[in-house]
């Protein structure tokens, strides 16, 4: 009986012992100071569809990807766990059979032969950084992983784990591996791919591929027999994957849309992940078009592309340059927004302001033929004259006399204003006023801005905002919703432009298109839509010196062509809007069978009057803008000099010139009138807005 009390006393000593022992032990694990469990990662820029278009390193220079557990292969996850933790699931931080497995082998063979971590003690070397070569290393790591699984989930402790794995050298994280050494990302892994990037962690600096890709191998093929005896593979599959070869080269990490997505980032580097309109895959697809177009176009030529969907105004693609690693084209410089001579592109609007004003139709004639406009003699691309044609051919044939002749009656101020409308800051040289010049290249735009311009034309004269990104926040809108041209003026404008001859051995499909080339063949455009799209195409030289023989039609026109093949089949042109009937030369009324010579052209002896503004105008001068526009005063008839007065305060003087420009101090109705060497006097009222 007395012997049965003692072993009774003893039982219960020992359970309060093992008792105590387990709370000590309990509150021991509890009490473990964690280290930071959010760690960070590569911000990254998204396309529309998730896909990585490009990412930045951590502070540290490190490329950390973050990866979900169902964005990585199932199979490779499988193969993982049966390498590194086969009772992951199970227990509880420290696994005691696979502790006691590597301390027999090491005492069987001398040498380690399999380690007794589990994923949760990686881990929890991986966070901490401390050293587990010694026996206080080691307990720690296995504290700290006893205290990450009572935090933590599996999942949570796995996904940790996915990020972290070292891949060699800046690569952390089984997504940057498999990145920079496959090129794709993790969700399909062969059993090579997958043993490969369990093999690479076990030792990242001596076995990294680009400086031993054979003790690579050697892991990686030891895995894979492994795999295979663990019946995780047959042996068909472990055949094939040890006939692999093993990536020697470092692959760079995606940096698609490399211009938009440094700016977007720039913008909001507290984001530490944007979503773009982009298409990943079309993006890929037109750099890959540009950097075999600028090759073939010169050493030093760059080349620019931007897709836009102008029913939405989202952004698909957006090519800053071939290459934005490249030195020798200045590869670093977005070619989208650099301020350039648009050459012949913005003839489009001139043509569709004159449609609007009722001063021409595509059918009505127009002379081409050598004219000066004080002092200003312009001269067609090459040199020479087409004598009378048709507006529309004119516009078609790109020729300058006629877009002139039809500049100077719109006035160059309404051109800018309706860029204005279109979202467009037009630069000009020196802030001089608007002349005849910037009908045929003489102002700084960017292409950006001539997307939005056609995109506007497409849209039937609407403002079109041109979005980049997904975030709420990232549209913007326009400061003022008036329409750059009427639904009538914008139609048939796309009208005129799907009838522009194609480049050769090509067929334009029905795009509506344009080309354009700068002073000194330093800028070669080209500008098109559909019933969808609307692209745009600059190359030419980032330092803005000439290439000589670049051109629109033979070097951008191309271009555009081959982008929207890649969009897929056309979406058709809209139809005429209501009162636009197709019309001959023949049915038109008589004032618009031909558009009138100059102002110029007329004899001095005649009658003095107000060629522009006429009476009772409505001028949009962009009053609410950033830079307001100049009103263009043109008199014809009279004799020299020319005094002008607004309201009954002098404004201008002019010995001899026709025209002076004149900036209103503000909107409302405004009392003009001129006075000649004569005495005689003509006068206007105009409303300005």
């Amino acid at each position: 009986m007395r012997r049965l009390a003692k072993f009774s006393l003893a039982l219960v000593i020992l359970i309060a012992v093992a008792l105590g022992a387990r709370l000590w032990l309990a509150a021991w694990i509890q009490a473990t100071p964690l280290p930071e469990l959010e760690v960070a990662t590569s911000p990254q820029i998204l396309d529309r569809e998730g896909r990585l278009l490009r990412a930045f390193p951590v502070a540290d220079g490190r490329w950390r990807l973050p990866v979900a557990l169902d964005a990585v292969d199932p199979g490779y996850l499988e193969r993982l766990l049966a390498i590194e933790d086969r009772r992951f699931r199970d227990h509880a931080g420290v696994d005691p059979w696979a502790l006691a497995r590597a301390a027999w082998q090491w005492l069987r063979h001398g040498r380690i032969v399999s380690g007794g971590s589990t994923i949760s003690m990686q881990l929890a070397r991986l966070l901490d950084g401390r050293s587990t070569q010694d026996l206080a290393g080691k307990l720690h790591q296995m504290r700290l992983a006893l205290a990450l699984e009572r935090r933590l989930d599996k999942e949570a402790i796995l996904t940790a784990y996915l990020n972290l794995t070292p891949q060699g050298g800046n690569l952390e994280g089984v997504r940057a591996g498999a990145l920079a050494w496959f090129g794709h990302e993790p969700r399909r892994l062969t059993a090579a791919e997958s043993a490969f990037l369990i093999a690479l962690p076990q030792a990242p600096e001596t076995r990294r591929p680009d400086r031993d890709p054979q003790a690579l191998q050697r892991a990686r093929d030891a895995i894979l027999r492994r795999l295979q005896s663990a019946g995780l593979i047959d042996a068909v599959e472990l055949a094939g994957a040890l006939r692999e070869p093993i990536p020697s080269t470092r692959r760079p990490l995606p940096m698609h849309a490399a211009h938009l997505a440094w700016r977007i980032q720039r913008a909001h580097p507290e984001r530490h992940v944007q979503r773009l309109t982009l298409d990943a895959r079309l993006q890929e697809r037109l750099e890959t078009l540009a950097a075999e177009r600028a090759r073939a176009l010169g050493d030093r030529v760059s080349l620019a592309i931007l897709v836009a969907e102008h029913t939405t105004g989202e952004v698909w693609a957006s090519v800053g340059s071939p290459d934005p690693l490249d030195e020798t084209r200045r590869g670093h410089i977005d070619m989208t927004r650099a301020i350039r001579s648009p050459g012949s592109t913005l003839k489009p609007l001139i043509y569709g302001l004159a449609f609007e004003d009722g001063i021409a139709h595509p059918e009505s004639l127009i002379e081409d033929r050598p004219t000066g406009f004080d002092g200003y003699v312009p001269t067609n691309f090459d040199r020479a004259f087409q004598g009378t044609v048709s507006v529309r051919q004119a516009l078609q044939a790109s020729l300058n006399i006629p877009a002139v002749r039809l500049l100077e009656a719109v006035g160059p101020a309404r051109l800018m204003a309706r860029l204005r409308r279109a979202g467009i800051e037009p630069a000009l040289p020196e802030l001089s006023a608007p002349g005849l010049a910037i009908g045929l290249g003489g102002v700084g735009v960017t292409l950006t801005d001539l997307v939005r311009l056609y995109a506007a034309i497409a849209r039937g004269g609407a403002p079109v905002v041109l979005r980049e990104s997904l975030e709420h926040d990232a549209a913007g809108g326009a400061s003022v919703w008036r329409p750059v041209l009427d639904e009538r003026a914008a139609w048939l404008v796309g009208s005129i432009l799907a009838g522009v001859p194609a480049p050769d051995r090509a067929t334009s499909d029905r795009i509506a298109f344009k080309t354009g080339t700068s002073y000194g063949y330093r800028d070669a455009w080209a500008i098109g839509f559909d019933g969808r799209w609307v692209v745009g195409v600059w190359t030419g030289r980032a330092d803005g010196a000439p290439v000589p023989g670049l051109a629109g039609i033979e070097a951008a026109a191309p271009v555009l062509i081959d982008v929207f093949a890649q969009l897929g089949p056309r979406t058709p042109l809209p139809p005429p809007p209501p009162g636009v009937r197709p019309m001959n030369h023949a049915q038109l009324p008589e004032i618009l069978r031909h558009v009138p010579a100059a102002s110029r052209a007329s004899p001095s002896a005649a009658a003095l009057e107000i060629a522009y503004p006429p009476p009772g105008a409505r001028i949009d001068l962009g009053f609410g803008a950033s830079s307001l526009g100049a009103l263009v005063l043109r008199v014809r008839g009279g004799t020299p000099p020319f005094t002008w007065f607004a309201d009954g305060a002098p404004i201008a003087r002019e010995p001899f010139s026709r025209e002076t420009r004149w900036t209103p101090p503000g909107s409302g109705y405004v009392t003009l009138v001129v006075v000649d060497g004569r005495g005689a006097s003509a006068r206007v009222a105009v409303w300005l807005e």
